[in-house]
């Protein structure tokens, strides 16, 4: 792999207008695609197998007027201190306000309170329940606009009206966040390299290849029902790792050139080797992304594939375009210094860099550094096992928000049940027995010790479908109401024996239920498909055993101590003050198995990187700790402003007011910080040491079979068959 690589890198190098001409056309290509295929987005949030997903799709075959998956909006009514919502003028207001939500657009029905005995017993708190003919990701701008609009009669009569429920959320508007992480690594690429030129390649590179990712994604909205939700994780990690390859590519490129080769050669010379660790470092991350299909949730699928996507550009143009890019920019990459910064170059007669002497006082003691290492990321994992997983709403809102005062209101007036009350579906089948059905399981369901309230049931024209509403004593997101759910199913397979008839729990309540236990269930396969393909990438590309399964066992490590750190700072509440978590509650439910697969995706770069240049100098005659210390002097630096790169741009979106882009940007920014610095450039180090020859220890039959992909360049030490490189002239023998 080394010598096609280093062909393709002196090759576009040599041709770079031509090749940069064909990325460059390969970009309006996919712009006029993007613009003249963009179809309407599909944003039905489905999970396929579960009881409350089986409910709403039979509801919307049987009884479509129910509007079973569309939005919902509680708007809630509050009377001032001496005053009732009974009263003449304040029943007035209210009725007003309900007129305005029923004839707002995309409203199914909006429930009249009085009606309804939806007044709380002191007469001063009532909600009405707005039902939309739209899933919530699709209800419009002008549909939310109108719901605000329609509180204004209420609030002019001195009442408080607040909004709640799915009908009320927006999607995460993009925020400066990324232009913040673009600043951030463009500043850190400065300091790295010490030069405007080299700092900007990386920037350029990545900014065309996002550029092209995100323009395919849009093109394929007018082939493929895509949700609109995809092209976030692609923007955010293509973006990211498309910096990491450049800035790896290019560092090997400086090295290069600092060696005394001629730009065409040390091009070659570094796509050649940094370029194979980054075909397989990108190789890792797609398998993770791929691997999100395990779970089988469309959204979830859509999301990793068409970053995988991204990821595979980013590969491709790193490749291709910035050898181009070199040739553009010649031995400029090496000068115009900024003072006071050496872009990496050591002191002339000074000592060993940083890098090279933490790796040299790890190899000293590497078992007193990795027992510590490995207690403290323990100590920082032991919160994790009080994980609690689950999709909290409106309870863990920003105080100041409509949602959040809506929801409070409600739990005052009638029980935090009534914020997430559950839908149960009773599909009797032929014969138009529902009604008798439900009303036995309605009995049977009003006798469960956490129900505070069951309505009568409502049954479809054909009399063979019914549903009725279930409000729990407790809250939507609590313990209490998981094990109800879970008792009335159980009365549901009795009914099914007893009459023949099918009783179903759905409802937001229950699908948030539903999506964390398909979640859970999904995490042990994912890990084992994740884990158990990049081991095998692994052992290929560093033809060792002991390697890939350090690093495997290195990421569950991080992974622990992420889980850890979240629970304690989301769950528990520990420096919630000062990173801005207002309240506490449920871990997102998606948050473990996305976090995974994007710092897993990550943690094998750094692995693939790092210890690539460690086995580049055992494989050129270095003693284990002293391929140990080298290689780390070489790939440190790098590695180190990679990471800060990526939690930067994670860090940047604990800023947000959005509590769940909160917990992922903190997430991801500890995750790659653990992994980063504590175990690639601590206990790598440290069992490399301790492991010494054995560290690349293969079974001979085993290494007949495994073949040799040539990761860390040997084959560029050797002229090729000729004896001629890609201008004619012999490669160097000289040690790279």
């Amino acid at each position: 792999m080394a010598t096609f690589l280093y062909r393709l890198g002196r090759f576009s190098f040599r041709r770079r207008g031509l090749v940069a001409l064909l990325w460059v056309g390969l970009l309006v290509l996919f712009a006029v695609g993007a613009a003249t295929l963009k179809g309407p987005t599909s944003n039905d949030f489905s999970i396929p197998g579960t009881e409350s997903q089986k409910a709403i799709d039979l509801l919307k075959d049987r009884m479509p007027q129910a509007s079973a998956d569309g939005a919902t909006a509680r708007v809630v009514f509050a009377a001032p201190a001496g005053r009732t919502l009974t009263e003449p003028s304040a029943k007035a207001a209210v009725e007003r306000v309900v007129g305005a939500l029923k004839s707002a657009p995309q409203v199914a029905s909006a429930v009249d309170p009085y009606g309804a005995k939806s007044v709380s017993p002191d007469g001063r708190i009532a909600y009405t329940q707005v039902t939309y003919k739209v899933s919530p990701i699709d209800v419009t701008g002008a549909s939310r606009d109108a719901l605000a609009a329609a509180a204004e009669p209420g609030r002019a009569a001195g009442l408080a009206v607040e909004m709640g429920g799915s009908a009320t959320q927006t999607m995460p508007e993009q925020s400066a966040t990324e232009v913040i992480g673009v600043a951030v690594a463009a500043v850190v690429l400065v300091v790295t390299f010490g030069s405007l030129v080299a700092a900007g390649l990386p920037l350029l590179n990545a900014l065309l290849g996002v550029g092209i990712a995100m323009a395919a994604i849009t093109a394929a909205t007018g082939l493929f029902e895509m949700s609109s939700t995809t092209s976030t994780l692609a923007l955010m990690l293509g973006l990211a790792v498309a910096i990491d390859y450049a800035l790896f590519i290019v560092s090997r490129y400086r090295h290069e050139l600092e060696e005394g080769r001629e730009g065409e050669e040390a091009a070659g010379r570094a796509v050649g080797t940094a370029g194979s660790a980054v075909v397989f470092a990108g190789l890792t991350v797609v398998i993770a992304l791929a691997g999100l299909a395990v779970v089988g949730i469309p959204l979830l699928t859509e999301m990793g594939l068409a970053a995988a996507g991204a990821v595979v550009v980013a590969v491709l143009i790193a490749l291709s375009l910035l050898p181009a890019l070199l040739g553009f920019a010649g031995r400029r990459v090496l000068g115009g210094w900024i003072p006071g910064l050496r872009g990496g170059r050591a002191k002339p007669g000074g000592g060993p860099r940083a890098g090279e002497r933490w790796a040299r006082f790890v190899v000293r003691r590497p078992l007193p550094v990795l027992l510590v290492a490995v207690a403290g990321m323990g100590v920082v994992a032991a919160p994790a096992l009080d994980l609690r997983l689950g999709l909290p709403g409106d309870e863990i809102a920003s105080p100041d928000t409509t949602q959040r005062k809506a929801y409070d209101l409600l739990d005052k007036g009638f029980g935090p049940g009534f914020n997430g009350p559950l839908t149960v579906v009773v599909d009797a089948g032929e014969g138009g027995r529902a009604r008798d059905a439900a009303g036995r399981f309605a009995g049977e369901v009003e006798g469960l010790g956490d129900v505070a309230a069951v309505t009568p049931p409502v049954v479809n024209g054909r009399g063979d479908t019914a549903m009725l509403s279930v409000v729990p004593k407790s809250g939507p997101s609590s313990e209490a109401t998981e094990d109800l759910v879970s008792a009335i199913r159980d009365r549901g397979d009795a009914l099914a024996t007893a009459t023949g008839a099918r009783a179903m729990v759905t409802g937001p309540t229950a699908m948030n239920i539903d999506v964390s236990a398909k979640l859970g269930q999904a995490l042990p396969p994912y890990l084992a498909v994740v884990v158990g393909l990049a081991f095998v990438l692994l052992t290929l590309v560093f033809r060792s055993l002991l390697v890939p399964l350090k690093a495997t066992l290195g990421f569950l490590l991080t992974v622990a101590a992420t889980f850890g750190a979240v629970v304690a700072v989301f769950q528990w509440g520990w420096l919630a003050g000062p990173l801005g978590v207002r309240e506490t509650g449920p871990i997102m439910s998606m948050m473990p198995i996305f976090m995974i697969g994007v710092v897993f995706g990550l943690a094998m770069d750094y692995q693939v990187f790092l210890v690539t240049r460690m086995r580049e100098e055992h494989v050129h005659g270095a003693g284990p700790k002293e391929a140990v210390a080298v290689g780390f002097r070489h790939g440190a630096r790098v590695v180190s402003a990679a990471a800060v790169i990526m939690i930067a741009v994670f860090a940047g979106f604990v800023a947000s007011d959005e509590s769940m882009i909160k917990m992922m940007g903190f997430a991801l920014a500890a995750g790659v910080a653990f992994d980063a610095f504590v175990v690639r450039m601590t206990i790598v180090p440290a069992v490399m040491a301790l492991f010494g020859r054995a560290a690349w220890w293969l079974p001979r039959w085993l290494a007949r079979i495994v073949p040799n992909v040539d990761v860390e360049g040997e084959g560029l030490r050797r002229p090729p068959a000729g004896g001629a490189g890609g201008d004619g002239r012999k490669l160097e023998a000289t040690r790279t």
